[in-house]
């Protein structure tokens, strides 16, 4: 009996295949096929790839990370992975998603290689930055990597404070630079700060160590205030610490500036972008001619300002303050013998213009004269961290 051989019946997909391969054109399950765009559904976009067979992206696969197909439309050329060469329906199972995000993340490297400037916008905020979302990635933005003109002004770091200072941006675009990423972690970091300085030091160009600016103080915080100045479409920021303010020590910048104080101030340092200005060398010097109003041993009234487990700060008058050491009172108990506020007459003992220092004393200077034993090691001491604790104060 003669066997007739039966022929396997050829689906469509597979006979354009055959016609692939004639060409040489064979698509492989992971490659790119470039197709038309045939139809538009809620969750199904159908493509003619190049008349040869039919292919569908449906689900999840439409997604597409690099953002270029959220709104494709019939007719758009578009790019899509293979998943399958041919579905239950004969035609060939494709995605946007894989091919999106291979876009999105070369995108991102070139963004990382070029240090281009380029839009994110805030989509959240927690206590440590913001969520930003560049395309369809979503990335983060730390604190620290926020602008000087973003940056949260929160007296103390108050944690819930700083959040509540963030959420302000969510919504908003903000021009960042990337400056870390890690495809297989799906990790983004971007940087406000860094495209900030970049068009900060274009304009700080203008600009040298010495030169007087006037502008407008922007915020306030327990180590100084922020002062803006420049024209408004060039505008910059710099930051006058508080031992800039004013020649006296200080506890609080408000009792010197407030928000909308209209100043005027010298740049006395620039490094990474950061500026820092003064409002005290704009003034004489007070210290520079204090030998004309005080002299050693002279009794003087003095204000005090601040007690600590050394002694106390003094004030003498508006410029001139001056400390007097726990050892240089008349008992033990330094709190009981002075009250924060309330003034008292004291005895100048040691006074060093160049270092911005007076030294004084309750005693009188006869008595010191008959007891003139010296000091103990621990008094040395203890004077030496009198003197750190001011310098750290009014330098910091």
């Amino acid at each position: 009996m003669k066997i007739t051989k039966i022929a396997p019946k050829k689906s469509k997909v597979m006979d354009d295949l055959l016609l692939l391969a004639e060409a040489k054109s064979i698509p492989k399950t992971g490659d790119l096929v470039e197709s038309t765009v045939l139809s538009v559904a809620k969750n199904e976009v159908y493509v003619d790839i190049d008349g040869l067979t039919t292919g569908v992206v449906r689900g999840k696969e439409i997604y597409d990370e690099s953002g270029e197909y959220s709104e494709v439309k019939v007719g758009d050329r578009v790019t899509a992975t293979v998943l399958e060469m041919e579905n239950e329906n004969g035609e060939m199972e494709l995605s946007f998603r894989f091919a999106g995000h291979q876009k999105a993340w070369n995108n991102l490297e070139n963004l990382l290689k070029t240090q281009a400037v380029t839009p994110a916008k805030v989509i959240d905020a927690n206590k440590g930055g913001l969520m930003v979302k560049l395309g369809n990635v979503i990335g983060f933005l730390p604190v620290s990597q926020l602008s000087i003109e973003n940056y949260p002004r929160v007296e103390g770091g108050d944690k819930t404070k700083i959040l509540s200072a963030l959420r302000k941006f969510i919504g908003m675009p903000l021009k960042v630079k990337v400056i870390d990423i890690n495809e297989q972690e799906e990790k983004l970091i971007v940087s406000e700060k860094a495209a900030w300085d970049e068009k900060q030091q274009k304009t700080l160009a203008r600009y040298k160590i010495g030169d007087v600016v006037e502008g407008k103080i922007t915020g306030v915080t327990n180590f100084g205030a922020f002062v803006e100045f420049g024209e408004s479409e060039d505008a910059l920021e710099g930051l006058i610490h508080i031992s800039e303010l004013a020649w006296q020590r200080i506890d609080d910048p408000k009792q010197i500036v407030k928000v909308g104080d209209k100043v005027k101030a010298a740049i006395i340092d620039v490094q990474e972008g950061r500026i820092s200005l003064s409002m005290k060398k704009l003034t004489d010097d007070p210290w520079k001619n204090v030998t004309e109003k005080y002299k050693v041993s002279q009794k003087v009234q003095g204000k005090v300002l601040k007690l600590n487990p050394f002694g106390a700060f003094v004030e003498l008058d508006k410029d001139i303050h001056g400390l007097i050491h726990i050892s240089e009172l008349s008992g033990k108990d330094h709190k009981v013998e002075l009250k924060e506020g309330e003034t008292n007459d004291f005895y100048i003992i040691s006074l060093e213009p160049a270092e911005h220092r007076l030294g004084l004393s309750l005693k009188k200077p006869k008595d010191r004269e008959e007891k003139p034993e010296e000091p103990k090691t621990e008094e040395k001491a203890s004077a030496s961290a009198l003197r750190a604790s001011a310098d750290k104060e009014n330098k910091e």
